[in-house]
């Protein structure tokens, strides 16, 4: 492999994110770009991750990989910490080794969510469910073994790919006269497209400046929403007969608590990498156009 640009490593590949990730990388030329997943390189191992950046020298890793069952998370839990935590900490220290920017995709449940204002960056984290726990310690590994971090927090992730919220819906508006959806959680939907084209933006911007903008993050399309709300927005865009029921989050009881508002504020983002955040509605938009779901 002969680069003459500076190299993308990106793992998850087969994720949501990394999905999006390749679905646009043509449009940013100025980099060579190698999207793995855990078939090519099981970042579980440290002397593999280690092998792989002495081989390939990435410039930027960013870490679309994570352990994202969220109730599941409560009984696999040595699973959860392993990619979660152990992999991060792999990444981070082959980043700091090699000199590479490390991009970690953490998220909204790191949050307890009993405030009731968008969280700033250096709200205090404590996360109620054990997905939210090790999300946390990577973020926590990876600030402390690599100065030149990036942990971006997005919420409510969803795209094309992989299994997300939107996909469900829509499965669901096929098969179901009636469903019922939580209205008393609030955040923000990010659409995997937007959070992509934000990173390699990001990856963009003179090396030297990006020295100084290591840190957390916050990234989000702009919206105050309740699952209900976006449930019933799919609905309306997608013109679909399917009823749905408000109900409490008590109504619907899984194994993993869920923060009872996790709006972010994003002003840190905007403001340092100069980029508006999109407008949930349009973005959704966007998402049903490609999915050929459009009303």
């Amino acid at each position: 492999m002969v680069l003459t640009r500076p190299l993308i490593l990106v793992t998850g590949k087969n994720g949501q994110l990394g999905s999006s990730l390749q679905a646009i990388a043509n449009q940013f030329q100025q980099f060579d770009f190698l999207f793995t997943g855990k078939e090519n390189l099981d970042i579980t191992k440290e002397e593999i991750v280690q092998f792989y950046f002495k081989k390939y020298k990435p410039s930027f890793c960013i870490n679309a990989a994570a352990y994202t069952a969220v109730d599941l998370a409560e009984t696999d839990q040595e699973q959860a910490s392993l990619i979660n935590i152990k992999a991060v900490s792999n990444l981070a220290k082959a980043c700091k080794e090699f000199s590479c920017i490390f991009l970690h995709i953490s998220t909204d449940y790191v949050f307890r969510g009993d405030q009731q204002r968008p969280y700033l960056e250096t709200d205090i984290t404590d996360p109620v469910n054990f997905y939210g726990y090790t999300k946390r310690a990577g973020e926590e590994q990876a600030l402390a073994v690599c100065a030149q971090t990036f942990i971006i927090r997005a919420s409510w992730l969803y795209s094309e790919y992989g299994k997300n919220f939107v996909k469900t819906m829509l499965n669901l508006f096929q098969t179901k006269k009636e469903i019922a959806v939580v209205g008393d959680q609030f955040g923000a939907p990010t659409y995997a497209k937007n959070l992509s084209e934000a990173l390699l933006k990001i990856c963009s911007q003179p090396i030297e400046n990006l020295l100084h903008q290591a840190g957390i993050y916050h990234f989000s399309d702009k919206g105050n929403i309740t699952w209900f709300d976006f449930a019933s927005e799919i609905k309306k865009q997608t013109g679909t007969l399917c009823h749905i029921n408000k109900i409490t989050t008590e109504e619907y009881p899984t194994p993993a608590k869920r923060p009872h508002y996790s709006v972010f504020n994003t002003s840190k983002f905007k403001t340092n990498f100069e980029l508006e955040m999109k407008d949930w509605k349009n973005s959704l938009a966007s998402c049903l156009h490609q999915l050929g779901q459009s009303g």
